[in-house]
């Protein structure tokens, strides 16, 4: 049932210390309003508590974004549209840019605020997990006093805050601190647009050497208030990315968060969706610090479909276990992760798998293998083995009969790292080898085929 006008009061303040002070005089008896979206909504419901409503609307003290040299203040009656329309914060917190774009329709977005979605405390405002993963801070004031509290203490339970009687927000500070972090936002409502979230997240991350230094994530709409997720970031923090982590990570964040049953959604299903997201930010992770890393040649890789990763790194190493290994892992964040995988990978494979990576090349002097190959697997072989052609032919003929005497003795091809060596030291490696018993020589085969998959890593990775 809708309010009746007639029961309510209206004051606008014409300045902050004036409404600052009106509240100080009985801090109860006042709602205060700023661009009016939610209070409207409860107006028009019926549900509208107060009956004196006090206008704090487009005061200059509260409209203000001010930069400073180690932090951003952004007036906590600035409204969406003021955020979307600041470069800077654009750049810099992207993450809150975005929030503001989700929210209701354009006029909401132009007389919305940022102050007043902290202060109405829905528990499914867009803009909330952003401030959680900025590490925001807020500063509240009232007659005579202000003070600076943390973001992350502010909301304490449901609709309850850290909210004095009489203080209001005037600030929300954002540390210029987050240059080299990759930013993730995702709401997930009915429908693309003008929806009440059913999960929102915001989440930052940064990687180094394929490790993940640090990670922020912040999730709004399945709990009674917006929250981190301390124990899934701390899972994270110091990792390698890897298939592993994210089932893991997955796992971890959906049994965090511990969702509500609510009339717009059901625990179980807020569960599986913020397992999703966070393994969706970990992909994404990857592929961007890739990019940064590494060009993009890694980064396409990462989402390639799995048959096509798989083939793509065979050109690396012919066994498929191998090759489809390497594609399980996906993502990975750098050149280093990916290296260290494809030795672990080798090393534990079966000799039958070896066997096959060996069966791909041709053998030493020869351009044509007798396994099927691709055309960039022959021509890299070709390149590997260019001082050995350029041989005489008493070198290629003595190289011939080496060759058969090899793969008479140990009935498979002889696998050498060609890269850089003539027809004479290949001939003097090959006769030495097979003085070698069959374990031994299936040893140094398979350190020279992963020497060879390590060249040939690095040069895919950089062409």
């Amino acid at each position: 049932m809708r309010s009746n006008p007639a029961e309510y009061d209206l004051v606008t303040a014409p300045t902050l210390h004036a409404a600052v002070s009106l509240m100080a005089e009985n801090p109860s008896s006042w709602t205060l309003i700023a661009g009016g979206t939610d209070v409207m909504v409860q107006f028009a419901a019926g549900t509208l508590p107060g009956r004196k409503l006090l206008s704090v609307w487009n005061l200059s003290e509260l409209r203000q974004i001010e930069v400073l040299a180690d932090e951003i203040r952004v007036g906590a009656g600035s409204t969406y549209t003021d955020i979307r329309n600041h470069d800077l914060l654009g750049r810099e917190f992207p993450l809150l840019q975005q929030a503001a774009s989700w929210t209701g329709s354009i006029a909401n977005q132009n007389r919305g605020t940022l102050g007043g979605n902290i202060a109405n405390a829905s528990p499914a405002a867009d803009s909330l997990p952003a401030l959680l993963a900025y590490e925001a801070e807020l500063i509240l004031v009232a007659a005579g006093r202000e003070r600076r509290i943390p973001y992350a203490k502010f909301h304490k339970a449901y609709k309850t805050m850290e909210l004095a009687p009489g203080e209001l927000i005037r600030t929300i500070c954002l540390r210029r601190s987050y240059s080299g972090y990759t930013a993730y936002g995702r709401k997930v409502g009915g429908r693309n647009a003008q929806a009440i979230s059913k999960v929102c997240m915001a989440a930052l991350g940064r990687v180094q050497n394929g490790i993940i230094d640090d990670v922020r994530i912040a999730v709004g709409s399945v709990a009674p208030i917006p929250m981190r997720l301390p124990e899934t970031e701390k899972l994270l923090r110091g990792s390698a990315m890897d298939a592993r982590l994210l089932e893991l990570v997955r796992t971890a964040a959906a049994s965090e968060i511990q969702s509500i049953d609510d009339i717009r959604s059901t625990a179980r299903y807020r569960n599986a969706v913020v397992g999703n997201l966070v393994r969706e930010f970990l992909r994404v992770l990857a592929a961007t610090e890739s990019v940064n890393d590494v060009g993009k040649v890694l980064a396409h890789w990462n989402r390639l479909p799995a048959a096509d990763a798989a083939a793509e790194i065979a050109t690396c190493c012919a066994s498929q276990a191998w090759a489809q290994q390497m594609e399980r892992l996906r993502p990975f964040a750098s050149v280093t992760a990916l290296l260290r995988a494809a030795d672990q990978i080798w090393r534990g494979l079966s000799p039958g798998d070896w066997l096959q990576a060996f069966h791909a090349h041709p053998r030493i002097g020869e351009s044509k293998a007798s396994g099927d190959t691709g055309a960039r697997f022959l021509q890299w072989s070709a390149e590997e083995q260019s001082r050995v052609a350029q041989g005489g032919d008493r070198e290629r003929i003595a190289l011939a009969e080496a060759n058969r005497d090899y793969e008479k003795r140990f009935g498979r091809i002889f696998i050498v790292c060609a890269a850089g060596k003539s027809a004479t030291e290949m001939l003097d490696i090959l006769r030495r080898r097979l003085e070698n018993d069959e374990a031994a020589e299936l040893l140094e085969s398979a350190e020279q085929q992963r020497q060879i998959t390590q060249s040939r890593l690095k040069r895919w990775l950089t062409e």
